[in-house]
């Protein structure tokens, strides 16, 4: 039976959620062409237009076992490639000051630098017959037929002729191009609503440095330490190892509180972390890179599936629909999930329909969207309104964390919801808020910062 959709797919972007778009379009579509303003076959190092993906990144379970089954054998060949691997449990996280219990949750974490994760992935797709790579090209808008129901193609620049434009048509057309999409833009000018957008301002920022990896740097056994940011101390960190001889030290901080640049100010910022491991395996390591500084302002949620009108042959995957808080780690997952339902819609036999694959993509989105924004509000500089669900989630969730430093079971049913596995509901299982209450009826203290304790302050 013949699986082809049409001739041609394009797809506008050649990041994570372009990639995995092409993928999939691969499968029901003669050609898929990717088209990307920058150079991005063979790049292992930042660019242009991923400024963010030197910091620390995450590919949360479900995304990894996404990942797994479109490209088999991806992670035997990112731990050939020297890039560590461990269980999500066995990381060292520090949750409100205080360690969680170390668990076995049998949830697979590679810890591939974002650029390397994504070189692996697109030389995958690359070597697909029917999918070409487009570099150095400006996206200059899309194009639609007279009546501006369907969209035909996309008009697009070379860098190196920028007086000769050209037109790619296309049976569908993908808008990857991340959280500064011009497709509301596109869609005023074509005389569509531009859609309604959920906004959470949390002004974040992450400073990031890679030092020479020395032994014993992080303690025997040890891949990572992980103080996770909260209200009682909102200044956190990612620290650890992403390939040989490296390790990776990204300083978080919201609401204007941002890890400086500078020397003395990157280190001062980290010895001022609940924990002290991070500072003293970083006051003498031997850098590789000067500090260097993305700044988050907001989580923006696009609202396309609640448009009444949107046109024909023509969708959005990954951060154009919805930027994350980059903390939690969710972008990639999501994206990876957006591109199985595209997968999905398309084997139906037909170009998707607009309407069906957003309001997927909306109950793909609506979880890890509330994970994220009832974790912002518990910060009390965060705005935004505070409804009783959110302030009962957000006192349940600091028992529980606290009950993770006590038992190792609730250690493993956090990692798997904050590994889009199960939904949030799990936690809320009687089983588990046994566990939970039994260490934590009334809401605990936070840990004390080592700071605030003389004898620890060597």
């Amino acid at each position: 039976m013949d699986s082809r959709v049409g001739k041609r797919a394009l797809v506008l972007g050649g990041s994570m959620g372009g990639i995995l778009a092409a993928r999939v379009l691969s499968e029901s579509y003669d050609e898929v062409l990717v088209v990307d303003r920058d150079t991005v076959l063979g790049v292992t190092g930042t660019r242009r237009g991923a400024p963010h993906a030197v910091h620390a990144h995450a590919l949360h379970a479900r995304g990894h076992l996404i990942l797994e089954e479109l490209f088999p054998g991806l992670t035997d060949g990112l731990t050939g490639a020297g890039i560590p691997s461990c269980d999500l449990g066995e990381m060292r996280w520090y949750l409100n000051g205080r360690p969680a219990r170390i668990a076995r949750t049998g949830l697979r974490s590679v810890m591939a630098p974002r650029p390397m994760l994504e070189a692996h992935i697109r030389a995958r797709v690359a070597a697909l017959p029917n999918v070409t790579f487009l570099e150095r090209h400006d996206i200059a808008g899309i194009v639609a037929d007279a009546e501006g129901r369907r969209i035909l193609g996309a008009r697009v620049v070379p860098h190196d002729a920028p007086d000769q434009e050209r037109v790619y048509d296309a049976d569908l057309v993908v808008d990857a191009t991340g959280r500064g999409s011009r497709t509301p833009a596109w869609l005023a000018e074509l005389g569509y609503p531009k859609p309604a957008e959920d906004k959470v301002k949390i002004g974040l920022a992450y400073t990031t440095r890679h030092y020479r990896m020395e032994p014993g740097m992080l303690g025997e056994g040890v891949y990572s330490i992980n103080p996770v940011a909260s209200p009682a101390h909102p200044r956190g960190a990612f620290f650890g190892t992403i390939g040989p001889g490296v390790i990776n030290l990204s300083l978080t901080g919201i609401l204007g509180d941002h890890p400086p640049t500078d020397e003395d100010g990157f280190l001062e910022f980290a010895r001022t972390l609940p924990i002290p491991d991070v500072y003293r395996a970083v006051r003498g390591a031997q850098p590789l890179t000067d500090p260097v500084t993305f700044r988050f302002p907001v989580s923006v949620r696009r609202r396309y599936e609640r448009l009444s009108r949107f046109p024909e042959h023509y969708l959005l995957i990954g951060d154009a629909l919805c930027s994350f808080n980059p903390v939690y780690g969710q972008g990639m997952t999501v994206a990876a999930m957006e591109a199985i339902a595209l997968r999905d819609a398309l084997r139906r036999g037909t170009v998707p329909d607009a309407a069906a694959y957003f309001a997927e993509a909306a109950r793909i989105i609506d979880t890890p969207w509330e994970v994220s924004v009832t974790g912002d509000l518990d910060f009390p500089g965060v705005e935004g309104p505070r409804p009783m669900k959110v302030r009962i989630g957000n006192a349940y969730m600091a028992r529980l964390q606290y009950a993770a430093t006590k038992d190792a079971k609730v250690t493993e049913g956090f990692m798997r919801v904050a590994g889009l596995l199960d939904p949030p509901s799990a936690l809320m299982r009687p089983a588990m808020m046994a566990r939970v209450l039994r260490h934590a009826i009334r809401r605990p203290q936070p840990g004390p910062s080592w700071l605030a304790q003389p004898v620890h302050a060597g």
